[in-house]
C-alpha cells in the first residue's frame, strides 16, 4: 500500500528573522557604546590662532634643564618646586575658585610623561587644564 505525503518540505530559508536579530544587536551596541565614558582628562587645548574663554588664575611651568632634570614653577616663581609639592600648592591657590582652572607651560623638549603628571593632579582634584601653546 503506497502512502503519499500530504505535507511538502520547503527548502527555502527566510532571512527576515536573521536580519531582525542583527538589527537589534546593532542598536544594542550603538546605545551601549555611547554610555561608556572613557577615563580621560578633559583638556581645553587652545588653538594657536584663537583665544580660550577660560582665564586661568594659576600657571605651572615645566622647565627642561637637560640630562633628565625638570623643574616645576608655579605662577612664574623662580624658585623650583618638586612634583610632590605642586599638588598641595595648587590646592591652596585654587580652593576658593568657582571654576578652578590652571594652565601648563612647558618647553618643547619636556617629555609628555612630565606633563601628564601635572594633568593627573588636575584630574584628582577636578580642575580644568589649559595647555599653553605658542602663537603661529
Amino acid at each position: 500500500m503506497a502512502f503519499k505525503r500530504t505535507t511538502r518540505v520547503d527548502s527555502a530559508f527566510s532571512m527576515s528573522s536573521m536580519t531582525d536579530i542583527v538589527f537589534l544587536l546593532l542598536i544594542f551596541f550603538l546605545v551601549t557604546s555611547t554610555l561608556i565614558n572613557p577615563n580621560a582628562l578633559k583638556l581645553l587645548l587652545p588653538k594657536s590662532t584663537g583665544q580660550v574663554s577660560a582665564k586661568p588664575t594659576v600657571s605651572v611651568s615645566i622647565k627642561d634643564w637637560g640630562e633628565g632634570r625638570y623643574t616645576y614653577h608655579i605662577n612664574g616663581n623662580e624658585i623650583p618646586e618638586e612634583i610632590e609639592t605642586v599638588e598641595d600648592d595648587l590646592i591652596g591657590l585654587l580652593q576658593n575658585e568657582e571654576d578652578p582652572t590652571f594652565s601648563i607651560y612647558s618647553d618643547e623638549s619636556v617629555p609628555i610623561g612630565e606633563i601628564v603628571q601635572v594633568m593627573n593632579i588636575a584630574k584628582r582634584n577636578h580642575y580644568k587644564v589649559i595647555l599653553a601653546t605658542q602663537a603661529e
